[in-house]
């Protein structure tokens, strides 16, 4: 399922600088005409398609961008400099409208695109283009113009890299909500979570992915049981798999396997390429059994499993265990997103020379009464 990511940010080009009123003064030419140079042109602000961006959660701190204003003109016609353009670096996808009028300005679909969104101001014209021969000795000059400002709303439409499975209150909400700003309803009952909730999970600055808590998964999902369908669809595009299982106090490690087997039947009779999709087990509300109980026990699910995949003992409400799993899936999903550029970039490639071949095995110069 695909999510809309927000942001609303404020962008200002720079104002262009003010022409120059100079008059040429030099050893024994003591009345010399005007030599005022032009200001420079304000810097004008892009939006910039970045690959390795997949959220607009840097959005949320930094919110206002200036351009450069442009230096005045001098004398001996000497123009401004010119103010530097900015480039903000936004994902691919990115939709950008204008949040007062509603009118949409573009979209950023390929990689290193770039939109201007704020023109820089033009810089003023100096003394000496007003010179004429009836004004030999012209003082007039133009003020730099402004530049563009707008407020602009910027949306993405997100697909989430990792979604977590698993029962009601498995904890999944709770998870969302201790690694991500995402406040879902957190209740000790099943089916607290009625629609998937969207968390952003910051790694630092520009590293970040998406999680999607999918409501429970129930026995029978896969034939329609409850809204089992419509929550499975939910698992089909998301990269990684968490599989959610809560620790049983009982320490009866043989219900928690017999969980995980019941809920991969479920994924395999839906859709068998989702049994066959990265998925990463979680052993969850580790807080509410004794640690050396708790080794044990999670010892006991992975061997009765045969579990090859990663796996992880965590407690999301009192924060245990939450940084070694995000970092390993932020490690774990830049490579997967590497993997995925690097095959649109061998499609490409292939396509660019079946064409190439195409034109060259077809003459251009055959007659076409021959043909």
């Amino acid at each position: 399922m695909k999510f809309v990511d927000q942001a609303i940010i404020r962008v200002a080009a720079g104002k262009g600088g003010n022409g120059s009123a100079s008059f040429r003064r030099e050893k024994y030419i003591p009345m010399g005409g005007p030599d005022g140079g032009d200001g420079g042109d304000g810097g004008s602000v892009y939006l910039v398609a970045d690959t390795g961006l997949n959220t607009l959660v840097d959005f949320r701190h930094l919110r206002n961008y200036k351009a450069e204003n442009g230096k005045g003109g001098a004398g001996r016609q000497m123009t401004g400099r010119g103010g530097e353009d900015i480039e903000i670096r936004v994902p691919v996808g990115t939709m950008v409208f204008d949040e007062e009028t509603g009118d949409k300005l573009g979209d950023i679909t390929e990689p290193e695109q770039r939109l201007l969104v704020a023109k820089g101001g033009h810089g003023g014209r100096g003394n000496i283009h007003f010179k004429s021969s009836t004004n030999r000795a012209p003082r007039q000059f133009t003020p730099g113009t402004e530049g563009e400002a707008f407020a602009l709303r910027l949306e993405l439409k997100l697909l989430a890299d990792v979604g977590l499975l698993g029962y009601p209150n498995a904890g999944k909400s709770t998870l969302i909500t201790a690694i991500s700003a995402a406040r879902p309803k957190v209740a000790d009952y099943p089916f607290t979570t009625l629609y998937p909730n969207l968390g952003v999970v910051r790694q630092g600055v520009s590293r970040s992915f998406v999680v999607a808590d999918i409501p429970g998964i129930i026995r029978g999902a896969a034939e329609g049981a409850g809204l089992g369908i419509q929550f499975l669809r939910h698992l089909e595009r998301n990269r990684v798999l968490l599989h959610l299982v809560e620790m049983n106090p009982d320490g009866d490690a043989e219900a928690m396997v017999e969980q995980v087997r019941e809920l991969e039947a479920e994924l395999q009779e839906y859709r068998q390429e989702l049994i066959e999709r990265p998925r990463w087990l979680l052993l969850t509300k580790a807080d509410l059994v004794l640690p050396e109980e708790a080794e044990a026990i999670a010892k006991a699910v992975v061997e009765g499993l045969a579990w090859e995949a990663p796996w992880f003992m965590i407690s999301a409400a009192a924060n245990q265990g939450l940084e070694p799993l995000t970092q390993g899936l932020m490690v774990a999903l830049e490579g997967l997103w590497q993997e995925e550029r690097e095959e649109k970039e061998r499609i490409e490639q292939e396509r660019i020379a079946a064409q190439k071949a195409l034109e060259e095995e077809t003459p251009h110069d055959r007659d076409p009464r021959l043909m």
